[in-house]
């Protein structure tokens, strides 16, 4: 991966600087406008193995990094990449079917199911009812050339069968690698950030441990002590104890543990927006846990990464490559109307919207489970694995882009927290992704959330209210009124229902992948996996459902085999 670097710091006497360079591989040219305010202390650098600067502390003006990419960090050796490789590596070395499986998929989360089902040498038939890939990372060009997308896509270290599709894909390279740092805005202080920077040179939890210790500008040293404290068990008890605290919302169990209030005001109210879009009086505190295990046991666990583009193209056109290549079918436009059952209450076929029928070996939802529950036949709703699906809802949530007339300063190449009650994390892409990059005019991408009570609302509102929030984060660029940097055209995606609610007590009702009706199977994030709702989640449920269906092969078969056995006879 090429790498840029860039940084800054303190005000001297205003006069103007242009700094430019190529990129080795693509040959674009980068350039960075500043006053000399911007640049104090600066250091440029252009190295081989990783981008690196100075940074300037305690200062009035703001740090700005532009367009910094960094070596993908040494993922391949950790247990959980290696597990993940693993079990990808099961589906190409195992036996080769006599009789390949027509497997019908419908969803986007198929999307992996059928990859991995290829891989094994099953002939998956991929049904998206959209016109676009992708489902919860789908995104749309408009007419002047410009993507927006469903959500603002976070690729983390601590994503292991995410981090091992890229390499079985060959697509490494697309990830563009951040800083290993999570930046906090702060809001007692408008226009400022607090950061927790990870040290490379130190391994985990050291390095985890390290940036909460350095951090003295959100929590105090008693606060970060009785967080410590508290946080013991977690650490000593492993997934057990992480999975028995899923009857606890994150406010009970930091009251139940004797944690200062203001740790959950300070750093978790950000978080849970973060990772469920909903706050910490409602997420369950296991959501929490599995994300800071992953983070304080694995070095590069909470390093981010971006793609480099928009995702249909990026992302999800190599896995379908990868499926057509080996004899399986992706088919848009394909929305299902109902799930056709025989006598016997197994599937008989998938009936589309425009009335085509698709019959297979075996079915695949791989659906948000708001939209199963829609389609549910009759006979399955009180079949105790289906019914407890009641309780998993999707969260709503909104996708904001906005395009400026000008390149805003107070940024960074990074994701931020927003720490607003109405936004959770946003990031200015036309620095952080390079088929976004713009030289002179800034589009942020924000997550408004939680967003139930402005769902229904109108963009034009949305906007309003977002532009209020962004007033307080760039106190010295953008105002509500527009008066200092002004809009020049905004998209606003509403997602009613995106990934499935981690409210406590909601973990007993998540599915395994292999159903109880014979052939009928679930992926997607919701279904029963350690990395709950999340790109990874996604993944690995896809994974699962592939194996499930491989493992029951001779069943199917058999199936099979009596189904036409009987038509026979008739």
């Amino acid at each position: 991966m090429t790498q840029f670097g860039c940084v800054c710091a303190l005000n001297l006497n205003g006069q103007s600087y242009v700094i430019n360079f190529r990129s080795s591989k693509s040959g674009k040219r980068f350039d960075f406008h500043a006053s000399r305010s911007d640049f104090v202390g600066c250091s440029l650098r252009i190295p081989n193995k990783g981008a690196t600067g100075t940074r300037a502390r305690k200062v009035s003006s703001p740090l700005q990094v532009v367009c910094v990419d960094y070596p993908r960090p040494e993922l391949d050796n950790t247990v959980n990449f290696l597990e993940a490789a693993y079990l990808s590596s099961s589906f190409r070395t195992g036996p080769r079917p006599n009789k390949p499986l027509e497997v019908v998929i419908a969803g986007a989360a198929g999307l992996c199911t059928a990859k991995y089902l290829a891989d094994a040498g099953h002939k998956p038939i991929l049904l998206e009812a959209r016109d676009v890939l992708g489902g919860k990372v789908a995104a749309w060009k408009d007419e002047d050339g410009d993507w927006y997308e469903t959500g603002l896509h976070i690729f983390f270290g601590a994503y292991p069968n995410m981090q091992s599709l890229f390499g079985e894909l060959g697509i490494n390279d697309r990830l563009q690698w951040k800083e290993h740092s999570m930046i906090f805005a702060m809001p007692n202080k408008p226009g400022e950030f607090s950061r927790f920077d990870f040290p490379e040179v130190l391994p985990a939890p050291i390095n985890g441990i390290w940036a909460i210790l350095k951090n003295n500008e959100m929590l105090t040293w008693p606060e970060k002590v009785k967080f410590a404290i508290g946080l013991l068990p977690a650490m000593l008890g492993g997934q057990p104890y992480v999975e028995a605290q899923d009857g606890l919302s994150v406010k009970e169990w930091m009251r139940k543990q004797g944690i200062p209030e203001r740790v959950t005001t300070e750093v978790f109210i950000a978080m849970s927006k973060a990772l469920n879009f909903i706050n910490p009086d409602e997420l369950s505190m296991q959501c929490i846990l599995i994300a800071l295990n992953r983070f304080l046991q694995e070095k590069h666990g909470s390093k981010m990464a971006f793609l480099d583009g928009n995702p249909p193209e990026r992302l999800c056109m190599p896995i379908v490559d990868h499926i057509q290549s080996l004899g399986g079918q992706v088919r848009l436009n394909s929305r299902i109307q109902k799930i056709e059952l025989n006598n016997d209450a197994t599937v008989k076929r998938f009936v589309l919207n425009n009335g085509n029928v698709i019959e297979g070996d075996a079915y695949v939802f791989a659906t948000p489970v708001d939209i199963l529950k829609l389609l549910l036949p009759e006979e399955w709703k009180e079949i105790p694995y289906f019914k407890r699906l009641e309780k998993l809802v999707g969260v709503p949530v909104i996708n904001v882009h906005i395009w400026f007339d000008r390149k805003l300063k107070n940024t960074y190449d990074h994701l931020l927290f927003s720490r607003s009650p109405l936004l959770s994390v946003y990031a200015d892409m036309s620095v952080t992704c390079k088929e976004y990059y713009n030289p002179h005019q800034s589009m942020l991408e924000l997550v408004f959330a939680p967003a139930e009570e402005w769902i229904s609302r109108s963009d034009s509102e949305i906007i309003d209210a977002t532009m209020k929030e962004l007033a307080k984060l760039f106190p010295d660029e953008i105002s509500a009124d527009q008066s200092k940097a002004k809009i020049l055209k905004y998209h606003v995606v509403k997602t009613p229902r995106s990934v499935y609610k981690t409210v406590p007590n909601c973990e007993p009702c998540r599915p395994l992948q292999r159903s109880p009706i014979e052939g009928f199977y679930l992926a997607g994030d919701y279904t029963k996996q350690k990395y709950l709702a999340s790109m990874e989640g996604a993944v690995l449920s896809g994974k699962f459902c592939a194996q499930a269906i491989v493992q029951d092969y001779d069943l199917l078969v058999a199936r099979e085999q009596r189904r036409l056995a009987e038509a026979t006879i008739r």
